[in-house]
């Protein structure tokens, strides 16, 4: 979908239309969580700070968030992809692969599946929507932004290779602002240049991620569309109005993000054997710590001796933080090989409603 919980307030507030729009929470360390085009040509974009947006964009108007309403508009969005397959993978409420190889409709090419798709939603809710399709999940998620909004990209597996060749390393998946700094260090601007990596060298440098680079590069993702999806984790966090460094502050804090983790593994029935704490200090810097136990954390009871147990680890007096944030892990009860990794999103991604 195309700037989805702005374009939703547009719709609904007509007033807003054709202005620079941000939906976030409008204070000291609010951040953005969707900006509309309008907002965009100014600097403004997702998961910036909004006083930063502000700066950038004096004339901003701050909308807060309706996440129940972005869920009924989602759901209904879900439910017109089902009148076509049920091989849909949900990235986030506004985002979803879908296989059409065979679909309900018989409709023969995917572009005329894609185009279908983009009128229905249209006409169902009144927002627009881009569709990226090819023979594969890395292309096609990249066609879908290409002509944003209500865009629609065709890549032909026969004008893949041209494709990626010209393509800027920044905008294939998994390479982030530091990776993309790396590789622009080793001479790797485009998929071109990531091209003539040999495999041996792309993972001394990246690790796993460099088999991963190496087939992008060439075109190849074998990852199928998965529409069962199993929860892997529970997590929540919150980002503090002013920064806190005293005892009895974390404290109070801490616990109070216990109940709401309880909340959250109650109602997803959520069963984890680990369970990591997540500090972000005043400068930015982030840890993370874990403990993995060999019985199921469920309750206060259970978790919050385990935080605070996390917590003594962390030195907070002469280092105040900005974030704190717990999450389940480990279905299994297996010791993990590495710690579970926290990933920061550009959106407020939530489930797909059932």
């Amino acid at each position: 979908m195309d700037q989805f919980y702005a374009a939703v307030e547009q719709r609904d507030q007509p007033e807003l239309r054709g202005k620079p729009v941000a939906v976030g929470h409008d204070a000291e360390r609010g951040v953005v969580s969707t900006a509309s085009y309008e907002a965009r040509k100014f600097g403004v974009h997702s998961a910036q700070s909004i006083q930063v947006a502000k700066r950038l964009c004096p004339q901003l108007i701050i909308v807060e968030p309706h996440f129940q309403k972005y869920k009924e508009v989602s759901a209904q969005i879900r439910s017109i992809f089902q009148d076509y397959t049920d091989l849909i993978e949900p990235l986030s409420l506004d985002e979803a692969f879908l296989d059409v190889t065979e679909n309900r409709k018989g409709i023969e090419l995917a572009v005329d599946v894609a185009k279908e798709i983009k009128q229905r939603i249209k006409d169902t809710t009144g927002l627009t929507a881009s569709a990226g399709v090819s023979y594969c999940k890395f292309l096609a998620k990249i066609a879908s932004d290409w002509h944003k909004p209500d865009g629609l990209t065709v890549i032909h597996p026969d004008k893949a290779l041209d494709f990626i060749a010209q393509l800027n390393v920044q905008r294939i998946w998994g390479v982030g602002q530091k990776t993309a700094e790396k590789m622009h260090r080793m001479g790797i601007f485009t998929g071109a240049d990531l091209r003539r990596c040999s495999l041996p060298h792309l993972k001394q440098e990246f690790g796993k991620m460099g088999q991963v680079f190496y087939d992008f590069a060439r075109g190849i993702d074998n990852r199928p569309v998965v529409s069962e999806w199993e929860r892997k984790s529970v997590s929540c966090e919150q980002t503090f109005e002013a920064d806190i460094s005293k005892s009895s502050a974390v404290t109070i804090h801490l616990y109070h993000t216990v109940l709401e983790l309880v909340r959250r593994i109650e109602k997803n029935q959520f069963e984890g054997h680990t369970l990591t704490l997540k500090v972000k200090f005043h400068d930015f810097q982030q840890i993370t710590r874990s403990i993995t136990v060999d019985h199921v954390l469920l309750t206060k009871d259970d978790i919050l001796p385990l935080a605070k147990q996390l917590m003594r680890e962390v030195e907070f007096h002469s280092h105040p933080i900005r974030l704190l944030g717990l999450g389940v892990s480990n279905q299994k009860g297996e010791t993990p090989q590495e710690s579970p990794r926290w990933i920061e999103l550009e959106l407020e991604f939530e489930d797909w409603p059932e």
